[in-house]
């Protein structure tokens, strides 16, 4: 599969209707951006189902200023419409497999009970 061209105005679409997405947000004169292109692309190639997209920060100013984008490339990663994953820099092949498999591995009720017991104030913190 072939990383998708994501809008703002598809974004929340995007994450919501899919089971894992991944989504870099890049630049087409980051150094580091360019590097990590054929990564992610060879990255699509290798797990079908996942949604991969890239979003153009210079396109997409208000997206990137929505998520918070503040160094390119970031990688974040999505499953059942939930954040698991913002990191900026750019990734070797063997690291973002392991983020891609940990977030296939993750027991999603669990995370949505944590998300629900820290929301409501029941888990203290140390």
């Amino acid at each position: 599969m072939s990383t998708l061209t994501l809008t703002g105005a598809a974004f929340a679409d995007t994450i919501h209707e899919n089971d894992i997405v991944l989504v870099d947000f890049w630049a087409a004169w980051c150094g580091p951006c360019r590097m990590f292109a054929p990564i992610f692309e060879n990255a699509s190639a290798q797990h079908p189902d996942v949604v991969f997209a890239k979003v153009d920060t210079e396109a997409e100013r208000e997206l990137a200023g929505q998520a918070g984008i503040t160094s390119i490339p970031t990688l974040m990663a999505f499953r059942d419409g939930i954040l698991l994953y913002s990191e900026p820099g750019a990734l070797p092949a063997a690291a973002l497999e392991e983020i891609i498999d940990a977030i296939k591995a993750l027991d999603m009720d669990a995370v949505r009970r944590e998300i629900a017991e820290h929301r409501d104030g029941s888990v203290t913190q140390p």
